[in-house]
């Protein structure tokens, strides 16, 4: 999607405040994951190039599709960090506004290499919040509003990506990125979803099949890391058949830019809204409840699954 110009603007580096901790035992690295890289489906050779050399290279605009009320009993925050997780923002302003970490709200986590603008509330009465600040991370706004944030209430994220590339290849990376935004490209989870040198899924393992103790919320991060794996899964095998891009009989079609789907019978009938762009393919979230595919689709995901 585009990325709003005024939203974030280059800033000179900020040196990193916090210690990274590191992985007590050794973890696989990501790329030596099962099946990791995935199938891709453009053909050609892929040019050579870098990403995410740097925090500024990577930039995320949380969205909340919503205002404040500028009344209540939080501040509803817009913070911009770099180089800094959102828990440690979280742990910082819950010491300024003299709270629980747990009564700090947001509504989900951005990316630590990056510079990236999201959303916070804390309960007032600690202060004034629009002048705080504190390593790697700052105030952008404040105002009042009547709830705290809860998980997953925004309405979408911006992104803006820089890559490195040699000037002889410029020419044919454009016409690739062309290509891409007239036929889209599978949508697997990335490396990051599976945690640093793969230790969400690891840890998915470990809780899963071996029956180690995990706190709650390396239980939700370790559910999210094998749930991706598993669409993945699903996905290589229909970059494989070729029907990544088209609707299987009894697939679950989703309708763009919505989580609302439906499942259709005869692709034929849908087949105008599926290049129109109004509706597209779409992959399991294991899990229990909700709906599914059938027919070939189902059958499909069923035998992968089942593995």
């Amino acid at each position: 999607m585009p990325y709003p110009d005024d939203a974030i603007q280059p800033q000179a580096p900020v040196t990193p405040a916090y210690p990274v901790a590191r992985p007590s035992a050794p973890r696989p690295e990501a790329a030596s994951l099962p099946f990791d890289p995935w199938l891709r489906a453009l053909d050609g050779d892929r040019p050579e190039g870098d990403f995410r050399c740097q925090a500024e290279d990577f930039r995320v605009e949380e969205i909340l599709g919503f205002d404040p009320e500028g009344e209540g009993p939080h501040y509803l925050l817009r913070i911009r960090k770099t180089e800094v997780t959102s828990h440690r923002v979280a742990q910082d302003l819950a010491a300024r506004a003299g709270c629980r970490v747990r009564d700090v709200g947001l509504s989900g986590l951005k990316d630590r290499k990056a510079v990236a603008i999201q959303h916070f509330t804390v309960p007032a009465g600690g202060g004034d919040p629009a002048s705080w600040s504190g390593p790697s991370w700052t105030v952008v706004d404040a105002r009042r509003c009547r709830r705290k944030l809860r998980r997953g209430v925004h309405a979408e994220n911006a992104f803006g990506l820089r890559l490195w590339l040699d000037d002889s290849d410029r020419d044919r990376v454009g016409a690739r990125f062309e290509r891409t935004l007239r036929t889209g490209v599978p949508n697997y989870f990335g490396p990051q979803r599976f945690g640093r040198e793969g230790g969400n899924l690891a840890a998915a393992r470990d809780w899963l099949i071996e029956g180690h103790r995990l706190y709650p919320r390396q239980r939700g991060l370790a559910l999210s890391a094998a749930r991706s794996y598993l669409f993945n899964r699903v996905l290589a095998a229909r970059v494989e058949q070729g029907s990544w891009d088209r609707l299987l009989p009894g697939e679950l079609a989703l309708l763009s830019g919505t989580r609302s789907g439906f499942v259709v019978p005869d692709p034929e009938v849908e087949r105008d809204r599926l290049e129109r762009g109004d509706i597209q393919p779409s992959g399991p979230m294991p899990g229990t409840g909700g709906l599914g595919p059938a027919d070939e689709a189902g059958a499909l995901e069923e035998a992968l699954l089942s593995e």
